[in-house]
């Protein structure tokens, strides 16, 4: 197993999940394990904001998983409650101007790579949600293991320190969406944070696209 890849299980119990397939990582030698998500992919306005989370071990934070599971207010708890408790956390952020240019699967890695770079030193393990690995290199704890990265699609449900990313991501970004909503207003930033709801599509149906839009995207 030494350097390999530790199996995942997608059935059972999500605490059991997460101590089984990081407690075999540890038993590797990994004990900086980020993990890692973003949020605001599939908006039609704003940036998209990408979080990495290292938790301590054994650590168990009542109530974290997928942010879009959770309340406003619930997530806002956990904000605060994760950054009190995670041995650390970086935060990347690229804009509309920059997905437009590099596309939005592009933007998305190089805001990963810009919240993994925020964190010293550097994890030894990153567990990305998802099923592409940004262009990350940790340092390799075994010389003939491969790079210590994993895509784990739908990882914010599977694994704690991505499902902490996750929020530090949403929470992140909402708030960024809200400030955005005073310098644009008329199309309710605050209330859908540029997602593509009926309410955004008719205020740019009316408006026409802002500076913050994403052009690339189609926006009616």
């Amino acid at each position: 197993m030494r350097g390999g890849k530790p199996p995942i299980t997608h059935k059972g119990n999500y605490p059991a999940e997460i101590q089984q397939f990081e407690q075999t990582l540890r038993q590797q030698g990994y004990q900086r394990i980020a993990g890692i998500d973003e949020a605001g992919r599939g908006a039609l306005a704003g940036p998209v904001v990408a979080a990495a989370v290292i938790l301590p071990t054994d650590c168990q934070l009542s109530g974290v998983t997928d942010s879009k599971q959770l309340t406003p207010k619930k997530r806002a708890e956990l904000f605060d409650e994760i950054h009190r408790t995670a041995v650390a956390v970086g935060v990347g952020c690229v804009d509309n101007k920059e997905i437009d240019q590099i596309n939005i699967l592009q933007a998305t890695m190089t805001a990963m790579v810009q919240a993994i770079v925020q964190i010293t030193p550097a994890p030894d393990y990153a567990l990305v949600d998802g099923t592409h690995l940004p262009a990350i290199s940790l340092p390799r704890l075994h010389r003939d293991s491969e790079q210590p990265a994993r895509a784990i699609p739908k990882g914010d449900t599977l694994i704690q320190s991505i499902a902490a990313a996750s929020i530090i991501a949403k929470v992140t970004r909402d708030r960024l969406m809200i400030e955005l909503d005073e310098t644009y207003p008329g199309y309710s930033f605050r209330v859908h944070k540029g997602y593509g709801t009926l309410l955004h599509r008719q205020a740019i149906a009316q408006l026409g696209p802002c500076p913050i839009h994403r052009r690339s995207f189609k926006l009616q």
